[in-house]
This record gives structure tokens, sequence and C-alpha cells, in this order.
């Protein structure tokens, strides 16, 4: 059933400041929207998830049939104009074009200054809300296809020297046709050399790698590479790796999993901001062998480089069960169409599977 939609009312008189001779001047209403197409020629079908950036919503162009996903900015607190996290997504998904990158068609607006939607590829299933409804767990041929896609999105990013900063379930959407697309750039960064002094204060909490819980600065695409590997671990689990309730205790599930880190392993470890605020148990071991005693000696060679700061590659894709093609991937209910709550996740929603 179609969501109703919102009488618009009549656009406000928009005026401009001068650069020059001071005073203001009106925008006429022919030229308020720019290039942009309006909101009006989408008909908004359901909404599908509410996020940290803004509400997503199933839609239809009226223009040409297309049912796309359409997110409304949000500008709950903003006095200045588009919220630079969205100025960021914007101007970094304009640039991407990748099979498993979602795909920003648009920018579209209505009457309002404030009101603002990214016009985005549609994409059935997002697998936080799969893995939550899944009557029997995808297959270990089934979660290499998932993965192998995750990290050939992710090689296109940092080729082209960007890191994602908030990879986690929930932010990989997923077709009927089985291809796998990253979402959600609003934390996004360009990197490049020298690299550049960023928040650790990123990646939801049971994704972020050490390096970000012991305060570094200076990010790299490891990161992402960490986040991949918690990714892959719970699929093959069924449940989340690392859920820790706090920054202390996702160091402690992390050195209770991998052994105590020092610089022997870790080059540098000790010069971390946040590291002698910690008091870290002494476990010598690494207990992913012990975590996932059914995976193959490539499928552990695998974790450990995700779970390391330079990846390397590994033979696991390359064994029985091979990666089943995406086109062979299960269709699943479309459980993101029937969420009517405002605070559901969705294609950027925190569910049960997360924490900020």
């Amino acid at each position: 059933m179609a969501e109703a939609a919102c009488p618009e009312q009549e656009p406000e008189v928009l005026r401009l400041k001068r650069l020059r001779g001071g005073g203001f001047f009106p925008v006429p209403p022919g030229d308020r929207l720019g290039r942009c197409r309006s909101v009006k020629e989408f008909e908004k079908l359901n909404r599908i998830g509410e996020g940290t950036y803004g509400i997503v919503y199933r839609a239809r162009d009226t223009q040409t049939d297309e049912i796309v996903a359409l997110k409304k900015v949000r500008m709950d607190k903003e006095k200045d104009g588009i919220p630079i996290s969205s100025l960021r997504e914007i101007t970094l998904l304009l640039k991407l074009r990748h099979p498993n990158i979602v795909e920003l068609k648009e920018v579209v607006v209505g009457n309002h200054l404030e009101s603002i939607f990214l016009v985005m590829g549609y994409c059935e299933q997002d697998l936080a809300s799969l893995l939550e409804n899944m009557q029997t767990p995808f297959s270990e041929a089934q979660v290499k296809c998932i993965i192998l896609q995750v990290l050939k999105g992710l090689q296109y990013l940092h080729e082209n020297f960007i890191i994602h900063r908030d990879l986690k379930v929930s932010n990989l959407l997923m077709t009927d046709k089985g291809c796998v697309k990253i979402a959600d750039f609003g934390l996004a960064r360009a990197h490049g050399v020298p690299l550049k002094p960023m928040t650790p204060k990123v990646v939801t909490l049971w994704y972020r790698a050490p390096e970000l819980l012991l305060g570094t600065t200076t990010q790299t695409t490891g990161i992402d590479m960490w986040a991949v590997g918690c990714i892959l671990a719970e699929l093959l689990a069924h449940k989340p790796l690392l859920p820790g309730s706090s920054e202390i205790h996702q160091i402690d599930l992390i050195v209770q999993l991998l052994g105590t880190p020092n610089e022997n392993i870790w080059p540098g470890f000790s010069k971390l901001p946040l590291v002698s605020q910690y008091t870290l148990r002494k476990q010598p071991y690494n207990n992913l062998k012990h975590k996932f005693p059914w995976l193959s000696e490539a499928g552990l060679r695998l974790l450990n480089f995700l779970f390391m700061y330079d990846p390397k590659k590994s033979s696991y894709f390359k064994e029985k069960p091979l990666p089943c093609e995406p086109e062979l991937m299960p269709t699943f209910p479309h459980h993101r169409n029937k969420r009517a709550a405002p605070a559901s996740a969705g294609a950027e929603g925190q569910g049960k599977r997360g924490k900020p």
C-alpha cells in the first residue's frame, strides 16, 4: 500500500544575499531547482529504513516507472545548508561507478531548501535484515559469493583512494539477482600520502579495528579490511563475532580472540594514544581456530589476514565449496518493504547487529 504523501505547501519566497552592493534578490520560481528534478516526480511506496543520515523510501520514478531508493537528507540540526556528511556522500558517489557500489542516480529537491533527496539504485535486501529473518543460514558457498563481491567493491574504493569507514552488515545491500552492493558513504573519506589526521570515532563498535579503539588518527584501508573480517566471521558463525558493549569490552573481546598485541607483532603499538589507558589481559594465543574448528586452513588464513593491517591474498576462494555465482544466490521475502516503524533497521539502520 502506497504511503500517503505529505501535501507540499507553496514555496516560500527565496532570496539570496548580493555579493556586491548589499541587500538581497529574489530567485524566480522557475530557477529555484536549478538542474535538479522535483521529488514530486517520484511516488513514495513505503519506508524501508531510517539511519543516522536520513530516511530511506522505496519509490517509483513516474517518468520511467523505475523502482528506486529515495533517501531524504536529514536536516534537523542544520542551520547552514546541507550537512557535511551528505555533501561528502554525494561528492563521492557521483564519482563512483562499480557493480558492487550502490549507485547514486541523481539529487532531487522539494519545495523547501531543507527538502533534499538522493535517488539511489534500489536493492531488495540488506544483509542485516536477511540475517535476522532467514530460516536457513547462508551456505559457505553463498558466504564466499557475498564476501568476494564486497572485496571487489572495496578494491575499487581503495584503488580510488577512498576508505569507507563504516562497513557492517546493515550497510551491505543485495538485489534479488544476488548482486551485493556497499552502501552508506556518509563517513567515507578520500585519503592519500601523507596520511592526514581523521577522527577515530568511526565504524560501528562491533566492526571497529583495534587501532581505532586505541586512538590512532592516521587511518588506512586496514580499517575496512578489519570490518570485512568481522562480516565474514559473522556470516560463517551466523552471529556477530565481537559484540562489545563498550570500547573497553570491545578491546577485551579482540584480545581474547586474537591474543595480546605487542611491538613484535604490531610495530608502533606501544605508541598509540590510548594504550596507556588500558590494562590488557595477558593472552598469548590466537583462538580463531577454536572459534571456527570446521573452517579450512585457507579460510582461517583469510580471517587472519583480514585481522591484520596488510591483508594478503588467500586461496580460500579457490577451494571447494567454490563461491556460487550471484545469479545462483537464493531469493528471499522482501522484509524491508514491510517495515513501517520509524526506527527500524533498513539500508543504513543500526539494528541488533551493531552499536554506534
